[in-house]
């Protein structure tokens, strides 16, 4: 902009007002008489307005009471000229600020003395002089090599880090060629580098070699840029330097270490191309290393890496990426594809990390080929099928077996039944008669013998499961609780009995006397395993079984179940025991100390309640039964004992007893009438019919299996032609007839053969008392 001076009057005005510094003129009393425009803005107040105002105005109010006495002591003395005395101003809007200020006093025309303030605002000059310092404090102290030369390459600055580094001093340096580090033979490399620089070139961080003051080369990581002037002239250049020597062998370290790793490593950068590989790599994928740096990844592996476990840094915290970890925190592997480098494709698991790195995250790779462990896993598999399979036929082959011998158990059960019941009724009667008499002690013997037989075809047929079972909801901890105090006196002084039972179990659906039997029946085969004394224990508990327990690959099917174990200490046995322990007639006891059917009995009783028993053993240590019984949401009940049949008799009550067996029927008829009631017989279906319709019946008293027409048949056309008649069923096998898998149909009362006087009178009291 060009000023033109319309009069020499005016130029003094001008000339301050354009000034670059702020001019203030003030009277000896402070008042502001002349202010130019780089004044007013420096404090902030628009043109004009400090005219008038006292200068005190423009300090901090902290300082502003002390200023008119420092104005007068100035006034008062020779006041010379004062120059660039540090202060701080007010502006305006309430900011200070730090400024410089040169002071001068003149008289005026008028007599009047003036003073001249000329301010300059340091700020950016201090900020400037604390960058410069900080810049040099930052030279100084850096553990790099940072050195300046001119364009001829002699040195101009030489820092600490340089000292360190090379070995020379600034005193042996600076004016010296910067040569005397370069080895000869890079000399011309060096020089090429700097005039790039002088033509205004870019060159990045490079590796070069260097020497130091005592002949050694190091390897050095160098960055060159241009030393330019106030003016951006470039007068030189600055280059910085850090010692990478040792970074070189720890990365030859780490390299030995990846081509010793087992696994096929591939290090991929953010563009998708690989960066690092190591000796397996190129034994994995076929190509040779330098063929496999800048490779895309997904030649290599087409389905793409998977999800980041985990983030590595090389230092300082770090933020997961898309981690992808198992539930014990080991990183997850993927199955994917590899393609070699002949066109061929490998099934490999990967699992990959990112590592950060001065040039950005590097995904790392971990590629494992899986061909041999897939094909073990397949034979492994293919074995285990094959293990499965033949168990499955050795498991099904005993049950067919089982299945004939239950089958056979339960049809001589029926016809044998039939007999003891006979034999136990008439020694009945000749013990009443004769009591007393020498006869009357033989028939106990007899009664006693009919008896042993009738717990043997019980034992058949609980091992068949053709034994009808009434069961109930039971407290599994009663029954054992009951069982344990009877074995406590049974077992003798040299078994220790030790019971654990599981709190708050649910109940199972089940017959008391049954388990009762399979208690004893286990602590009795435990005992005798156990000779010369040991330990046994019986414990409770709730368990659920899943598709991976042994109980669900047996067959058992996957719910609640309680478990109820039974261990000894005893002598134990060998595999081909266990695999016949179940069997009837099956002991390894001496002649006439076992029946065989102990075990076969558990069996029996335990899959016919829907659960399944087991055997662990090994010999010289002991054996262990483990059962599961089926958990019911109904809630137990409570067992109570029944009561005794003395004193009941049929007070003329009319029963009609249908059995095709002679001797049975006979011996049935004899005890009714003796106990009161009146009696009509019929030797099958047809003329039971031919007799309820000739005669009022109060009760059917018919066997379940007759030739011509069953049981449950000849009580169905009673029943439907005279609903008022009682149905009370005898049989010694009564499955499947009567029974849904061995329970009792509901409404179904079964007398079971071989039974006593006592208990056909109960039977037949407790029917004709039934609600109808």
């Amino acid at each position: 902009m060009e000023v033109v001076v319309e009069s020499r009057d005016a130029l003094p005005g001008l000339l301050i007002d354009t000034a670059p510094d702020a001019i203030v003129i003030s009277r000896s009393d402070g008042t502001i008489t002349i202010a130019n425009r780089r004044a007013h803005e420096m404090f902030g107040y628009p043109p004009g307005d400090l005219v008038g105002h006292s200068v005190d105005l423009l300090v901090p109010a902290e300082v502003r009471d002390r200023h008119p006495g420092q104005r007068a002591r100035y006034l008062s003395g020779a006041h010379r000229p004062l120059r660039r005395l540090p202060l701080r101003g007010l502006r305006r809007d309430g900011t200070i600020f730090a400024v410089e200020i040169s002071l001068s006093a003149v008289q005026g025309a008028d007599g009047q003395t003036y003073v001249t303030s000329v301010l300059r605002d340091d700020t950016a000059q201090r900020e400037a002089a604390r960058t410069r310092a900080l810049l040099a404090s930052v030279v100084q102290s850096s553990h790099d090599a940072i050195v300046t030369t001119d364009l001829d390459g002699l040195v101009l600055s030489w820092n600490p880090g340089a000292e360190l580094l090379y070995g020379f001093t600034a005193a042996d340096m600076i004016g010296r060629p910067i040569d005397r580090i370069i080895p000869p033979d890079r000399r011309s490399d060096e020089e090429q580098i700097r005039t790039l620089i002088r033509l205004g070139g870019r060159v990045d961080r490079y590796r070069a070699a260097r020497l130091t003051a005592t002949g050694q080369v190091i390897v050095v990581n160098t960055l060159i840029s241009p030393l330019v002037d106030e003016r951006g002239t470039m007068f030189g250049t600055t280059t910085t330097t850090r010692d990478i020597t040792e970074r070189e062998r720890t990365e030859a370290r780490v390299q030995a270490i990846l081509d010793a790793a087992p696994d096929a490593l591939l290090g991929v950068g953010e563009a998708g191309a690989v960066v690092l590989v190591n000796a397996e790599a190129e034994r994995l994928f076929g190509h040779r290393r330098h063929d496999l740096i800048d490779t895309p990844v997904s030649r290599l592996l087409p389905d793409g890496l998977p999800r980041v476990s985990a983030v590595l840094r090389t230092g300082g915290d770090s933020t997961p990426l898309d981690t992808e970890r198992t539930g014990d925190g080991e990183q997850r592997w993927a199955k994917r594809r590899a393609i070699r480098s002949d066109g061929a494709e490998l099934p490999v698991d990967i699992a990959c990390s990112a590592l950060h790195t001065e040039t950005g995250v590097i995904t790392v790779a971990a590629v494992r080929d899986i061909t041999d462990r897939l094909a073990a896993e397949a034979e492994r598999r293919r074995l285990r099928e094959e293990t499965d399979r033949q168990k499955l036929e050795a498991r099904m082959q005993q049950a067919q077996r089982l299945e004939s011998l239950g089958q056979l158990a339960g049809g001589i059960a029926h016809d044998f039944n039939n007999l003891l019941a006979v034999i136990l009724n008439y020694a009945a009667f000749i013990i009443e008669d004769a009591a007393g008499s020498a006869p009357a002690a033989d028939a106990e013997q007899i009664a006693r013998a009919a008896r042993r037989g009738s717990d043997l075809t019980h034992q058949l047929l609980a091992f068949a499961r053709r034994e009808v079972i009434r069961p109930r909801p039971l407290d599994l901890n009663t029954v054992v609780t009951e069982v344990h105090q009877m074995l406590e006196r049974s077992l003798g002084e040299h078994i220790t009995l030790t019971v654990r039972t599981a709190d708050a179990l649910p109940a199972v659906m089940a017959d008391p006397g049954q388990l009762e039997q399979v208690l004893v029946n286990l602590a009795v085969n435990a005992r005798d395993a156990m000779p010369t004394g040991g330990r046994l224990t019986i414990d409770t508990a709730e368990v659920r079984v899943d598709a991976d327990h042994s109980a669900a690959r047996a067959g058992l099917s996957i719910g609640r179940y309680l478990r109820l174990r039974v261990s000894d200490t005893g002598t134990g046995m060998p595999k081909e025991v266990i695999d016949k322990a179940f069997e009837p007639f099956f002991t390894t006891k001496p002649s006439g100390q076992g029946t065989g059917l102990g075990l076969a009995t558990v069996y029996g009783i335990i899959t016919q309640a829907g659960g399944t028993a087991q055997i662990y053993s090994e010999p010289g240590i002991g054996t262990t039964f483990t059962i599961l019984l089926p958990v019911t949401d109904v809630q137990a009940q409570e067992i109570t004992a029944e009561d005794t049949a003395a004193g009941l008799t049929g007070h003329g009550a009319t029963v009609l007893v249908a059995e095709d067996e002679d001797a049975l029927r006979e011996v049935t008829s004899r005890i009714l009438r003796r106990g009161g009631y009146t009696v009509l017989t019929a030797n099958g279906g047809e003329e039971a019919l031919r007799l309820a319709a000739e005669n009022r019946i109060d009760v059917l008293l018919t066997d379940v299996i007759m030739p011509g027409m069953l049981g449950k048949d000849l009580a169905d056309a009673v029943t439907t032609r005279y609903p008022r008649t009682k149905v009370l069923f005898m049989s010694g096998y009564a499955q499947p007839v009567l029974t849904n898998h061995g329970t009792l149909a509901v409404g179904v009362h079964l007398l079971e053969k071989p039974f006593t006087s006592a208990e056909l009178m109960r039977a037949l009291h407790d029917e004709l008392q039934a609600k109808p």
